[in-house]
This record gives C-alpha cells, structure tokens and sequence, in this order.
C-alpha cells in the first residue's frame, strides 16, 4: 500500500489552527454561580463553547434535559445518510427539533442527548434476540445517568416510539420525579402508516399475484418461502413495501403501540398524540406543545411524582385492558412502578381489571376487524376509549396529566373538541370506515365476540403464573360456553432455532403442543414472535399449541402461553417436560380462567394430580442449559433481575444478600422499591 493511500495530506488538510480568538462576551452571572460545586462553572464554560457565536442561545439559561431514542443520521442538506435499527427512531428528529425550538424560545437551553434502541422484530431468530429486553434496562440506566449528570436541569422531555426504548424513556422519567423532583414529559413517535394500492402500483401487484401485507404478517415470509406458499419474487416484492412510511412503530397493535397508549394513559404524554401518523403536521405539532407543557410545569412545581400515582397505574391498568394491548405491558409497567416507587399491581389485580373492563378496540392482530393502529387514532384514540371507561366509572377521573389538567377535565374537553370531530370524519372520508367500528360501545363490542385479551393463569406447569393472550385465539377453538379444553402432545425444545427448523421441515403435528424453554429472564426473555407468526400463517398449524417462558407478541391462532414463570433454567416445572408428555390446555374466555398442566392417565380419565406427582419426582431435563451463543451481558441481567411479574429489573436487594453484602445497603434499597 502506498504513503499516499495511507497519510493523504490535500491542500485544506494544510490549513491546521492551534488556536482560536477568546471570546469576549462574559458570562451573565453573579458571583455567587462562583460559589456552588466546581462542575457547575464547568457546565457553564462548556455550554459557551458549544453555543459560540449563536445569540440566540443563552449559555446561562435554565436547563432542559431532551432525552431521545433517535436514530440513522441526516446530513446537512437534509439527506439521510445512515438509517436507524427500526422505522419507530428514524424520523424522531423532527419532534426534537420542534420541542427544542420552542424551548429556546421560552428561555430555556435544551442538552439533548441520544440513546437509540434495538428492534425486537430484527433480531427475531438471531443472537440479538438476547438483548431484546436486557436492552431496555440499559438505555434507562444511561438515560437516568445522563440526567443525574447535568445537575442544573430543569425538567426532562423524553422522545421515544418503540417497544423498548419508549419502557426506558418511561422508566427514566418516572425515576427522575422520584430520584430528582422533577417535571417531565414523554412525545410519541406515532406509528408508520400501511402500504395500500392504488392507480399508481396496481399494475405491479396485480402481475406479482400477491397484496402488500403489514409489518407484522410479513415476518413470517421466510417459512411461506419454504413450505412453497409465495416465491421469492413475491416475497421481495412484499417486502420492499412492508414499511410504507419513513417514521413511526409497526401499523399492528404489538408493543409499541401498546406501549404509546399506555404512555398517555398514565398521564405522562399529552392527550390524542399516541399512535399519530408519523411525518404528518398532527405528529409532528407534539413535540412543540410538548415542551410549552414542560414549561408550565416547570413553573407550577408539577413534577413527575403527581402525574404517576396508583389513580395513574390503574387507569393504564384499564386502558390495557380495554384497547387489548401487548402482553409485554405486563412487564414494562412493573418496572415503571418500581423506577416510580409505587406499588406493582398484582397477578390478582391484573385478572381483576380484565374481568371488569370490556375490550372495545378492533385493530390488528386482535380483530375481529384488523384495523391498523392509525384507525385507531383517528378513532379518538387513547381519549375516545376514555369516555367509555368514564361512562363505565372504570376511571379515576381527578388523576393529574402533563397537560396540566385532571384526566376528567382533558375527557370533557375532548368530548366536545373541533379535534375529535375531524379526526373521526377523516377516518370515514379517507377510509370509509366508521369510527364506532373500531372503537365500540362496550355492548357493541360485546356482540361482537370481543372478549377480554390477556388471561394471568396457573397451573402444575406455571405454578407462580403464565399468560394467554386470548383474544387472538381463533373463534373455532371455543365451544359455545367459550371454553377450549384439549390435549397435546409434548414436542421440546430448548432454542428458538431447532423449534423453527420443525415448523419448516413439516415435522410439526397440529395436535402438537410446543413447549419452548430455556429462554426465560435468566437469558434475557427473548420474542419469539417468528415461531407464533410462521405458526399462524402456515395453514394446518394456525392451532397448534404453544408453552414458553419467553415472551411473544400476539401474532397467533392458537394457543400461546408465555412468561411462564417458574422459568425452566431457575428449576421451573416446565424444565421437566419430556418428549411425548400429555399437556392439558384450558382456557375459559368469559370466565377469565386457564391453566396449562401435565396429565396421566388414570382410571379413564386425565389427572393433574398424577401429572403433579410425576413432575415432582423428576429433576429438570439434562440438555436443559444456558444457551452458549448467550452474551456474558445478557447472562449478568437474568443473575441479577428480578421476576417477570416485577418487571425484570435489577433486583439490588436480592443480589447484595447473595453476596452478602445485605447489612450495607440503604434502607430504601432494602424495601427493593428503588433497586
């Protein structure tokens, strides 16, 4: 290799300074700014060198701590040079850019600062599955850090989309009230808009034989191509469109949309700004109004700690319930509480609120209209579901909001806002669809066949509970008092790769039932969204059964029990499940009730109790280990994590008795409500 390849030297690498011009403009500061902790003054100088010559911004002025999970990169001119890990981070520099201009304008000088996110569709089947979840404990460690490392802030204004960076976003936000005392507020990335035909690509599609599917039915494309179901062609043709939009969360109600409803529904986003069409002026006004709600409560002492209390924790309770959201909720809204410093509801209280609460939103993967989640927006979104739990008296009304108003008066408004009325006769006028057809009057949706989502259960084989996302069971399986009962036969496995190969060999029964294990916390719970959704549009498998302790998304005909809890590395029952076993599945949907269990036979008929016994005397199964490929890191996380039903995260208290380091820790530690 030459000197020149190595060492270029051109013309403008000649022009070196090794100085630059001190400025001359003082710092508008009194000398007791001299007085506080020596990183202060050194903030100051930095922010002076950072604002340089820009008068608009003062290097003095209170501070605002913008936090984001943005991703990819754009150039100077406007291009995008660098994509991000998903769509959900890709355009969030435009609600930053909007909130921090207006924070400049109301006197503030914004720190923003970056911690972007994985994508748990993207490493679905790969070594990054691994760090799906673990992923979210770390952006809110380095979130919370960086917030704790700018002493002077103000307030913190979170910008966030997706299925773990928005939890962090949360998290963190929730700390800094508890931790700090502060004001804080989440923006909403919105969600990508779906691909449709029209003059412009009917020709193309109609030559393909095929039609654009969401990024949800698209994953599971690589089993179709190999049970001969669509071609390659096809496939790349459905998948160059999955994604019709830059910006914004998956178009099907999985984590990130349910994630975002959540937000808004404990008070921490303002009103109507979840599941936004992303790119579009009624998404991208969020952030600057954002930042003028930050501003107010700045100044009226409002910090994070009265927006997130147990009134807030139950209405996200009922939310979840009513809009039929993603089981990973069960997760994240734990450790939300944990960072908040309240009380974590309880396997009881979870079955209680989906007992109580109708479900009324139809929208994809739940149906029975698969509406994508930008219908629901403009449905009335997380507001319009409101005013039926309101009427229900399913709420609690004087909860405070980042709007600055109790959740009853932001209802009242909403009810007879301009807003409302025009978002609802968009969705008729562009889509001709009804608005009261996605969101329903609860005895609507009860004619309907909607039933409650998620059912928390028990059984010989999750003794401290698992979860069944009931309402994506296709109809079929129930008899008319809506109970599916069954029989399986064990097929195990203890990765996600040889679960796969089965499925895409044939090897698979629809009598079977999957019991996937070893991929609990202890691994970092990874998605196994790519088994459910091959499952589910292989026809002949829609309804073979599936037992895990990880975590999946919903996309599934059949039965899928996860978070089962024992895990089966921690000596959980389903670590002793062999090849051939009998497992009882019943699921009863009006009565909220189901349970997973090994049988014997005996005297004609099928016994837990024998199935119990047999559990008992074995021990768990020897091919049963930590996956090798599983990262050091990931490894730390299920050491040192607590519970799926906590939320998964650290558990400080029980790691330093471990260790023997108990006596030493703080008391707040010891209470394990600020681990």
């Amino acid at each position: 290799m030459s000197e020149k390849k190595l060492f270029p030297l051109s013309d403008d690498d000649r022009q070196i300074a090794t100085t630059a011009p001190a400025r001359t403009t003082p710092l508008a500061i009194s000398g007791e700014a001299f007085d506080g902790p020596s990183g202060d003054q050194f903030g100051l100088q930095q922010n002076a060198g950072m604002i340089g010559d820009n008068q608009r911004l003062n290097p003095v002025a209170p501070n605002v701590h913008v936090v984001s999970t943005h991703g990819g990169f754009i150039g100077s001119n406007g291009e995008r040079l660098a994509v991000s890990a998903h769509t959900g981070s890709a355009e969030l520099h435009r609600l930053i850019a909007g909130a921090c201009d207006q924070l400049v304008t109301d006197g503030f000088l914004p720190i923003a600062s970056y911690c972007s996110d994985n994508c748990d569709g993207r490493t679905q089947g790969t070594l990054g599955g691994f760090d799906s979840l673990p992923s979210r404990n770390d952006a809110y460690r380095a979130m919370i850090g960086q917030c704790r490392s700018l002493p002077q802030r103000r307030g913190v204004l979170g910008v966030a989309t997706c299925d773990k960076g928005l939890p962090a976003t949360m998290m963190m936000l929730a700390a800094a009230g508890k931790q700090l005392n502060l004001p804080g507020i989440v923006v909403l990335g919105g969600v990508a808009l779906p691909p449709s035909i029209d003059e412009s690509n009917r020709a193309v599609w109609e030559a393909a034989g095929v039609s654009p599917e969401d990024a949800g039915k698209s994953q599971s494309l690589g089993s179709r191509i190999a049970l001969g179901q669509v071609t390659v062609d096809q496939a790349s043709l459905i998948g160059c469109a999955a994604c019709a939009t830059v910006g914004g969360g998956c178009q099907f109600f999985g984590t990130a949309a349910t994630a975002q409803v959540i937000a808004e529904a404990l008070g921490m986003a303002l009103p109507h700004t979840a599941l936004a069409p992303s790119g579009q002026a009624i998404w991208a006004d969020s952030g600057r109004r954002a930042a003028e709600a930050l501003k107010a409560m700045i100044e009226a002492g409002i910090s994070m700690q009265d927006i997130l209390t147990q009134d807030a924790v139950h209405n996200a309770m009922v939310i979840h319930a009513m809009s039929g959201g993603s089981t990973n909720l069960l997760l994240h809204v734990p450790a939300v509480c944990r960072k908040a410093g309240l009380e974590i509801p309880t396997v009881e209280q979870w079955n209680n609120v989906n007992r109580d609460v109708p479900r009324i939103l139809s929208v994809l993967p739940n149906g029975p209209r698969n509406h994508v989640t930008v219908r629901a927006f403009l449905a009335g979104g997380v507001p319009e579901m409101m005013l039926h739990a309101r009427a229900l008296g399913l709420l609690k009304l004087d909860a405070m909001t980042v709007s600055g108003a109790r959740l009853g008066d932001v209802l009242e408004e909403w009810e007879k806002s301009d807003r409302r009325e025009y978002v609802r006769e968009t969705l008729r006028e562009q889509d001709g669809v009804d608005p009261d057809e996605v969101i329903m009057a609860p005895q609507k949706a009860k004619s309907m066949g909607l039933e409650a989502t998620v059912i928390i259960h028990r059984g010989n084989l999750a003794p401290e509970g698992a979860l069944v996302k009931s309402s994506v069971m296709d109809p079929e399986l129930f008899d008319a008092n809506g109970v599916f009962k069954t029989v399986r036969n064990a097929r195990v496995f203890t990765g996600i790769q040889a679960c796969m190969q089965a499925i895409r060999s044939g090897t698979i029964d629809q009598n079977d039932a999957i019991i996937l294990i070893g991929l609990g916390p202890m691994v970092g719970m990874p998605e196994i969204a790519n088994v459910t959704n091959a499952l589910k549009d292989i026809p002949g498998l829609e309804h073979v059964v599936v037992i895990t302790d990880a975590r999946f998304s919903g996309h599934n005909k059949g039965a899928s029990f996860g978070h089962v809890t024992p895990e089966a590395l921690k000596g959980g029952p389903i670590g002793k499940v062999l090849d051939g076993d009998k497992i009882q599945v019943y699921v009863n949907r009006p009565d909220l009730e189901a349970s997973i269990d090994l049988v014997i036979h005996h005297d004609g008929e099928w016994s837990v109790e024998r199935g119990s016994q047999a559990l008992q005397g074995r021990q768990s199964r020897k091919d049963l280990m930590i996956d090798p490929r599983c990262p050091e890191e990931v490894i730390q996380f299920g050491l040192s994590t607590g519970s799926a039903w906590e939320g998964c995260v650290a558990d400080t208290a029980a790691l330093a008795r471990l260790m023997g380091y108990g006596p030493i820790l703080p008391e707040a530690l010891r209470s394990r409500h600020l681990s």
